[in-house]
């Protein structure tokens, strides 16, 4: 039977119950065992994708095709471990199974309630990770204590204690212990008051995390386990890093992260080799040259907007033992200010995806701008598609090329919807997406990437590029370098004639890894080392 850790958070949001959970998931990964990973969202949204990115931030894509939160990337990068749809739950995929359930009449003759049916579905959620390989679940449940959206997945987190046996559960919470700095002084009570609500609901963690901004001292940890009712050892300090949120476990680890979370589970001594992950921090302390890449976007200013594409490039800076300072460029921007201006000092520009025209001609101005100068560049999905628009315009000459979905009424229509989505009205999961498989074109730079003759990467995409403009593009010095088994549909393109241009209609940002960055991000990044400006 596979054991279950649930991760719960307190005082603000924010505060890293993804980071958290997705270090607790290596650790148990490194001392042998097999994990599962999973996010409960309390919003009624049915997944985030239809959601604002300065809302929500990216949406994450799984291989088996889910719109997901993007803490999974998270629980992927550090673990190295898929998730899939069975990982990311909401409220409203709960309540729209329960409804879905009441109406074919599987509750009939029962008054629905929150307790015990939807409590009920969510514990099932929980199971539903809880395959036969699988040693330890680690859930985290959104939002903060006492957040009204967030309460029956905190009643059905506490109802699985008398599901399983005792040994088989841990609660883990997420807190804070703010530095007031008029006072001088670091403040515990924040953290009481969140495990105070937490036990009102009925649940007593069983390990404390506190956030941190400098250490705590002995008697601060004494307090903390005193009025939390949690023993001293197992009250955790996850202080502010100072280079990597990837420094992350290895802070637990050395405060016995390991040992403890073993016990506490029945599972007996464990041993631990952090090695290779130590190593990796050493790259990103100690790095021997710097790259500076231009992200050039219309959700710039929040963070998380690209979370991925940013810890890909880390990825790659790593591998290359450098680091890589990232410039957000907001695309609307450019089209004020001009590339020129904003772009002069960068050694490699990435458009990543996106959707809707506000910002698209400043992406195009930045793809002419990499194209002409010479500048490695990497376009992602909507980046793909902006450049062969930008290439359609000032290569070949069409003026007004655009894609359908900027401009229905487009002479030149560079990009079309997919013939799959015609008919789609739903806005919801209905994309193309998932792992979908790439053929890789002979002695093209996509090749010599990957190398290898195929490649599998997640989409999240409507419009495609138009078959019917092919050879005007070809002859033009355009290589289509990837496309779908069948011919049918172009998955990457790059210029013949230029230092680095690759352009995908996947996005490769989800499968990087610190200790396996994606090949497209690695060979950009040495494209841009190669080319530096100073």
């Amino acid at each position: 039977m596979a054991k279950f850790v649930f991760v719960t958070g307190g005082v603000v949001s924010s505060l890293g119950k993804g980071i958290t959970s997705a270090a607790l998931g290596l650790i148990l990964k490194r001392v042998g065992l097999n994990v599962a990973l999973q996010k409960l969202d309390p919003y009624l949204n049915v997944d985030p994708g239809t959601m604002s990115p300065f809302q929500h931030g990216e949406v994450f894509v799984t291989d088996d095709g889910a719109e997901t939160d993007l803490d999974l990337g998270h629980y992927e990068r550090y673990t190295g471990i898929s998730c899939s749809r069975k990982s990311n739950y909401t409220s409203g995929q709960i309540y729209e199974t329960v409804i879905a359930k009441e109406r074919r009449g599987e509750y009939l003759g029962h008054t629905v309630q929150v307790i015990p049916h939807v409590t009920d579905e969510i514990k099932a959620a929980i199971r539903g990770l809880a395959t036969r390989d699988i040693d330890v679940v680690i859930t985290e449940v959104g939002g903060t204590v006492g957040d009204i959206e967030g309460l029956p997945f905190l009643e059905a987190i506490r109802q699985f204690r008398f599901d399983v046996p005792a040994e088989d559960i841990i609660y883990v919470h997420l807190t804070l212990v703010p530095y007031i700095r008029a006072a001088g002084e670091m403040k515990t009570k924040p953290t009481q008051q969140s495990v105070g609500r937490l036990r009102e609901i009925g649940i007593q963690p069983d390990v404390l995390i506190v956030r941190t901004e400098r250490p705590m001292s002995e008697d601060m940890r004494r307090k903390i386990s005193l009025f939390c009712n949690v023993d001293p050892h197992a009250v955790f300090e996850e202080r502010d890093v100072e280079h990597s949120i990837y420094e992350i476990p290895v802070q637990l680890v050395k405060q016995g992260m390991d040992g403890h979370l073993a016990k506490r589970l029945g599972l007996g001594p464990r041993r631990i080799d952090l090695s290779d992950w130590e190593r990796m921090l050493e790259n990103i302390r100690n790095p021997e040259r710097e790259a500076k890449i231009a992200v050039v976007g219309k959700y710039i200013r929040l963070q998380d907007s690209y979370k991925s594409i940013y810890e890909a490039l880390a990825h790659a800076g790593i591998s290359h033992k450098a680091k890589v300072t990232v410039d957000r460029v907001d695309s609307e921007q450019v089209e004020k200010d001009g590339a020129e201006k904003l772009l002069a000092a960068a050694d490699g520009i990435l458009v990543p995806g996106g959707f809707g025209a506000r910002g698209i001609e400043g992406k195009i101005s930045a793809i002419r701008y990499a194209r002409e100068k010479g500048v490695p560049f990497l376009g992602i999905c909507l980046g793909m598609q902006c450049a062969a628009i930008e290439f359609a315009r000032n290569v070949l000459g069409m003026k007004k090329a655009n894609s359908t979905e900027f401009d229905p009424k487009t002479k030149h229509p560079v990009i079309v919807l997919m013939d799959e989505q015609r008919r789609v009205v739903k806005m919801g999961g209905t994309m193309r997406l998932g792992a979908y498989q790439c053929a890789l074109g002979a002695g093209t730079k996509l090749r010599a990437a990957y190398g290898t003759d195929r490649a599998y990467e997640r989409h999240r995409h409507r419009y495609e590029f138009n078959n019917a403009m092919r050879r005007k593009f070809e002859r033009a010095g355009m290589i289509f370098s990837g496309l779908s088994p069948d011919g049918k549909l172009v998955e990457a393109m790059e210029l013949k004639h230029h230092p680095w241009f690759v352009c995908v209609q996947s996005h490769p940002e989800f499968k990087s890894r610190p200790l396996d960055p994606h090949p497209l991000f690695r060979d950009f990044v040495g494209a841009a080392l190669a080319g530096r400006k100073g």
